[in-house]
């Protein structure tokens, strides 16, 4: 009987492989794994409890909101702008691909090593943040969210799109970056209970394994930059 359940399935996928429907679906599925690993929302978790701490509810619902609106519109401005500014500047997209490879290579090492995060804020930063009373803007929603990983990933993506030519295209990576801001606001708004389920060393162990997927995706893209820069 399982094994009968099973072939049937098989064929009922056979019309959709290779397919337009699951060419379109690849590259959204493909994004939303990346952008989620680089945004990182297991990370907020304790960040947001340590800046929030001693706070009532209401504050801390109202910044995890406000970040997340904040971040959305940066997000935007980068993928409806970020290639025609690159353009202006002179830089071609496969440039910023490798150096995006790279910069998304030093976050992976940062999380598979549970250290600071250099590539989002430094320690001056950090204190900083610590003595604001709006905390949204920063450090949450820049560099925290829409931080220069994210930015990368969004150009990266969104650069060689053309909204005219692919509309579905480009609100399929959209819907991508609104489920990865969505989960985002849900594990600041749950910081507290999951800290004391999961604790330091459970959002530490989460961030271990995200980096070690980044890596290797950090990788492919200065793989492909170079590629596609001096040829195969």
């Amino acid at each position: 009987m399982l094994r009968f359940t099973c072939d049937a399935f098989k064929n009922f996928l056979v019309p959709f492989r290779g397919s337009a429907a699951h060419s379109m679906l690849d590259q959204p599925l493909k994004f939303f794994v990346v952008f989620f690993v680089v945004v990182e929302p297991v990370s907020l978790i304790p960040l947001f409890s340590k800046l929030t701490q001693g706070a009532n509810v209401a504050y801390k619902r109202r910044m995890a909101a406000k970040a997340v609106v904040v971040a959305a519109g940066i997000l935007l401005l980068f993928a409806l702008g970020g290639a025609a500014f690159l353009e202006l500047m002179g830089i071609s997209l496969e440039a910023f691909r490798i150096f995006g490879g790279l910069l998304l290579f030093l976050l992976a090492l940062e999380m598979v090593f549970a250290r600071e995060s250099g590539t989002r804020t430094s320690t001056d930063e950090q204190a900083e943040s610590r003595r604001r009373a709006d905390i949204s803007v920063f450090p949450l929603a820049f560099p925290f969210i829409a931080g220069p990983g994210a930015l990368a990933t969004i150009l990266l993506w969104f650069g060689p799109i053309h909204i005219a030519g692919q509309p579905l295209l480009f609100l399929g990576l959209s819907v991508g970056v609104a489920l990865v801001l969505a989960i985002s606001l849900v594990m600041m708004w749950l910081a507290d209970p999951l800290m004391r389920i999961i604790g330091v060393t459970g959002a530490n162990v989460a961030g271990r394994l995200l980096g070690v997927i980044l890596g290797a995706l950090a990788v492919q893209f200065v793989i492909d930059g170079l590629r596609n820069t001096f040829g195969s």
